[in-house]
């Protein structure tokens, strides 16, 4: 049944992929939790509905976030009962969504991400693909899914981009700058060889088997070079300092939303709340009769 599900949802509704695969993952989480408190798929309401969200936040600790996601899978897939003659009703339909906090992205300095990249060890294959791997992240702000989905033909050396494939399967072009390219023309030449053996793969970041590099082990790579190096760091946040340091220099907001696949400017615009010195430098530049009479002047540490 869940597998009836997730194919009704690629082929049917359209869903991406990811959020596919999301949600497919919580309706198994959610019938395991039927079975351990032996509620019937049929007979399930919303109180019975509201007690698996709040054994969610106990066991997982989940935030506002991942519960307005744990919800939409629910909506969804009771839609699916209806259809499927497995139930008349919709129990999750009237619950509420929380209300997304807006959460301020962690970004690293120029110098923490030197440091960071800089304990991989690239004398072996995989140390050497690691490194170009996260240049490129960090380069032409990617998201993890867009890096694992690359081929080798996306890469255009001579032009200093690639193509992407993002949300929605959307293309775009992104650019990436000298340092990542010299570490992938490493890679390419020395590293990707040896990886693929005899197989043969159009991936461009591959396994040590010799397949397409899973967002899994890109994830847990990551977060072992961060432990070295002393970070509490994701993968993820290399594209928003990516991003924040687009900003901070002077790139207009569309620009970067271009660079970065939103599809809505508003997703672009959080990155406008991490830098505080350049905001209270604007502030200093534009107003300064102002800025003189301000308190950000006597205790420049405290945020705009």
């Amino acid at each position: 049944m869940v597998e009836q599900y997730y194919s009704r949802l690629v082929t049917l509704e359209h869903r991406a992929l990811l959020t596919a695969q999301t949600y497919r993952g919580e309706i198994r989480l959610f019938l395991a939790w039927l079975t351990e408190t032996q509620v019937g798929l049929e007979t399930a309401d919303t109180p019975d509905l509201v007690r698996y969200l709040e054994a969610r936040r106990t066991r997982n600790r989940i935030n506002s976030r991942t519960a307005a996601k744990v919800i939409a899978a629910l909506r969804s897939f009771f839609r699916f009962t209806i259809d499927a003659h497995i139930r008349t009703d919709n129990p999750a339909k009237i619950l509420e969504s929380p209300r997304k906090g807006i959460r301020l992205p962690a970004v690293l300095t120029r110098e923490s991400v030197d440091h960071l990249l800089g304990l991989i060890d690239t004398s072996t294959p995989r140390g050497l693909r690691n490194r170009a791997l996260y240049e490129l992240i960090y380069s032409a702000g990617l998201r993890v899914s867009e890096a694992v989905s690359l081929n080798v033909r996306d890469i255009m050396f001579s032009e200093g981009l690639i193509t992407v494939r993002g949300k929605g399967n959307k293309e775009r072009f992104a650019i990436f700058g000298d340092e990542a390219a010299s570490w992938l023309k490493r890679y390419l030449a020395e590293a990707r060889p040896r990886l693929a053996g005899s197989k043969h793969s159009s991936a461009l970041f591959i396994s040590r088997f010799g397949r397409r590099l899973s967002r899994k082990g890109m994830w847990k790579t990551y977060a072992q070079i961060a432990a070295q190096a002393g970070m509490n760091s994701k993968l993820h946040t290399l594209r928003h300092t990516f991003a924040s340091a687009l900003l901070a220099g002077g790139a207009d907001l569309r620009s970067v939303q271009e660079l970065l696949g939103h599809a809505d400017l508003t997703s672009t615009q959080i990155y406008t709340h991490v830098d505080g010195s350049l905001l209270r430098e604007q502030y200093r530049r534009y107003m300064p009769q102002l800025w003189a009479q301000s308190r950000y002047q006597t205790n420049p540490e405290r945020t705009l």
